[in-house]
């Protein structure tokens, strides 16, 4: 009855399980919506525990500006603004598994993963 501790060759066999979130940021939702599902399917197929896309408030980036570079004239103003819209997923898997579905990303959408033990 007594206990035998694993020696410590035994304990490398499977790789370690992280949280990871990936965060997505994109000026073009429609390029960020075809990430975001790639990702989700991608993880579903290899049988890991998602969370997500978790959809954030969209920062809107204004600039005002004088029509004239003079400043002469009438006072008439141009205002140009620009999007971001924000995606979270959450996983739960080894990170040798998420480098495999993180690729084919298409262009003007970035990707930030972060790890946490």
């Amino acid at each position: 009855m007594s206990y035998n501790k694993p020696e410590k060759g035994d304990l490398g066999e499977s790789p370690k399980i992280h949280k990871i979130r990936i965060t997505l940021t994109s000026r073009k939702v429609k390029a960020l919506e075809k990430v975001v599902s790639d990702l989700i399917e991608r993880a579903k197929s290899k049988n890991l525990r998602v969370k997500g896309p978790v959809r954030l408030p969209t920062k809107v980036l204004k600039i005002t500006t004088r029509k004239t570079p003079c400043g002469e004239g009438s006072k008439t103003w141009d205002c140009y603004e620009m999007k971001i819209h924000k995606r979270l997923i959450d996983l739960q898997a080894p990170t040798e598994v998420v480098k495999q579905i993180i690729i084919n990303i298409e262009a003007g959408v970035e990707v930030e993963v972060t790890i946490a033990a």
